[in-house]
């Protein structure tokens, strides 16, 4: 159908060339009226371009309608042909994930997998030049966890051309006890990361920042200060979420300040890792 309608397209140009400088012809060898001649062809070439650039943009018009009318209508039409109730119901309950998807997108949200999620923060980290200020739970899957590892394997790197990583471990006192969580904690104050602990009963009692809060399992990084990947807080189809949109990096700024603000400094003492604080009692 396409191609019809561009040789008709085609075809009407022609014709009316044709009939312009016919016309031309006559009036120049005919009635032997050189000037109206001249005139008349030069005036059916700009009636046949100016006709032609018209058909040309009422086509693109036409094509691009065209294409947002089938993209608007394509999800009802695909639901329109679904007659079995248990199957419509399903799509339903795909439209309604994927217009949260596409919420978070307006938002300037990537939603990110578990190992897209690692995989991007991986990346950044490769890609940082300047510092990785990071709020992370404290786990014993550091040292265990493919995933988690080649991620932090990627912040030893980053240590390595001299940019600071900033980590601050939201935990309690109950969890810095264990020996496995010791371990986590050793192994990165000894690859030079500048590590902090804030406790879950010391932080500050609410921080809306895109709908999370201070009671959800603090899991972002901020690379450079113009990306950020963030754990969803909440269950969902997606293990977490980046975003590079200014805005809202600078919210998640302002909630590193805050949890550093309320943060410990620690030290390595006899193989294990006590709050700054508590060595300068044991000092005094």
């Amino acid at each position: 159908m396409n191609n019809l309608s561009n040789k008709i397209h085609e075809l009407a140009v022609f014709i009316e060339f044709i009939v312009g400088s016919g016309l031309a012809i006559f009036f120049h060898v005919v009635l032997h009226n050189e000037q109206a001649g001249y005139m008349i062809f030069g005036m059916g070439i700009l009636l046949s371009l100016v006709t032609y650039l018209v058909r040309e943009d009422v086509e693109k018009s036409r094509n691009e309608l065209l294409a947002q009318y089938q993209q608007v209508h394509e999800i009802p039409f695909a639901l329109a042909q679904i007659h079995d109730e248990e199957c419509k119901s399903k799509a339903h309950e795909l439209i309604a994930a994927t217009m949260k998807s596409l919420a978070t997108l307006q938002q300037g949200y990537i939603t990110l997998e578990d190992l897209e999620f690692y995989l991007e923060g991986a990346r950044l980290s490769d890609q940082a030049t300047h510092g990785i200020k990071a709020v992370d739970p404290l786990t014993s899957g550091w040292l265990s966890r493919g995933a988690l590892l080649n991620f932090y394997q990627a912040n030893v790197r980053a240590i390595d051309r001299g940019v600071r990583i900033t980590r601050i471990f939201v935990t309690t006192r109950e969890e810095l006890a264990d020996p496995e969580v010791q371990k986590v904690l050793a192994a990165q104050y000894r690859d030079n990361i500048d590590m902090r602990l804030a406790f879950r009963d010391e932080l500050p009692t609410a921080v809306d920042i895109s709908g999370r809060d201070t009671n959800s399992s603090f899991d972002f990084a901020i690379y450079d200060d113009r990306a950020v990947t963030d754990v969803f807080g909440q269950s969902s189809k997606y293990y977490g979420r980046k975003t590079c949109q200014p805005m809202e990096v600078a919210k998640y700024l302002y909630l590193f300040e805050l949890l550093e603000h309320s943060a410990h400094t620690v030290t390595l003492e006899n193989d294990r890792i006590i709050l700054s604080s508590e060595l300068l009692a044991l000092a005094a």
